[in-house]
């Protein structure tokens, strides 16, 4: 054998194993030890400076401001969705006029903080008390949870536009040509044969959306809602006890991972026929 056939048959040895950890670990485990320990100084500084007098006199006060923060969010939610089935659609219109007004509506919404928005209406309706009283809608308007309830829908509106929007262009463009062909109306594609499949696609993006808008929630305390943050304002000013917030912030939490883990479960039940 010769020897350029013996060095084609010699098995390259791999290269050493790096010694030591590299730098990006080091950080990392650096991160994760100072988030645990914050998280450890919390629940310690929790368990020791419990009061049980506090939670005994606003802890009531605590479940009626969740109570005002579900009602709020959920009510959002709901209009918010109806009024994102128009908006999507005109989205999606040749129609440039359509198009263009539901463009704008879109932009201006994400655009612009939910707080500013919050602030045009509550403070910016009164402008308009007398035209309001005229048309009967001053009693709507003149309530600071109706303001938020209808700030708040305006914006995810916007959202869940975008967020259905996407969803149906995902759907391949085979299901409205099948459908044509079997005689269906458009809309009777869209409600029947996309819509099913593109909420699928959207349902995820929907939890973030939901997730957002309770953290969010928290803005119309500035307005004179007694929601869950309001009722902690509240409960500082009279206590000056800094639990009063962080308990506010574990709540938030909670219900945070609970919407996460639902949607998740609701995610592995309606998508198991495309699992094998």
């Amino acid at each position: 054998m010769s020897v350029a056939a013996d060095a084609k048959n010699v098995v390259e040895r791999p290269p050493p194993r790096a010694r030591g950890w590299p730098r990006s670990r080091i950080v990392g485990y650096v991160l994760i030890g100072v988030w645990v320990a914050a998280g450890g100084g919390i629940v310690a500084y929790l368990a020791f400076a419990w009061n049980s007098e506090l939670f005994a006199k606003y802890g009531p006060s605590y479940l009626q401001g969740l109570g005002v923060t579900l009602s709020l969010v959920g009510i959002s939610i709901v209009l918010g969705a109806i009024l994102s089935l128009p908006v999507a659609y005109a989205r999606m219109s040749k129609n440039r006029v359509l198009s263009g007004l539901a463009y704008c509506y879109v932009y201006f919404f994400r655009g612009t903080p939910l707080l500013v928005q919050t602030f045009l209406v509550y403070y910016g309706v009164g402008s308009f008390k007398p035209q309001l009283e005229m048309v009967g809608l001053w009693g709507f308007f003149r309530e600071a949870f109706n303001c938020g309830v209808f700030a708040f829908a305006l914006n995810t509106a916007a959202y869940q536009a975008e967020i259905l929007r996407g969803a149906i262009e995902s759907v391949p463009r085979g299901q409205w040509e099948g459908a044509a062909s079997l005689g269906l109306h458009k809309l009777q594609t869209l409600w029947k044969i996309i819509l099913p499949q593109a909420l699928v696609v959207a349902l995820r993006p929907y939890g973030n959306e939901l997730i957002l808008m309770i953290k969010a929630s928290a803005i119309v305390a500035i307005i004179t809602v007694y929601d869950l943050m309001g009722m902690a304002k509240l409960t500082y000013a009279r206590t000056f006890d800094i639990q009063a917030y962080i308990w506010v912030a574990v709540v938030y939490l909670v219900i945070v991972e609970v919407l996460r883990h639902a949607i998740e479960w609701i995610e592995r039940r309606i998508t198991i026929h495309l699992k094998r």
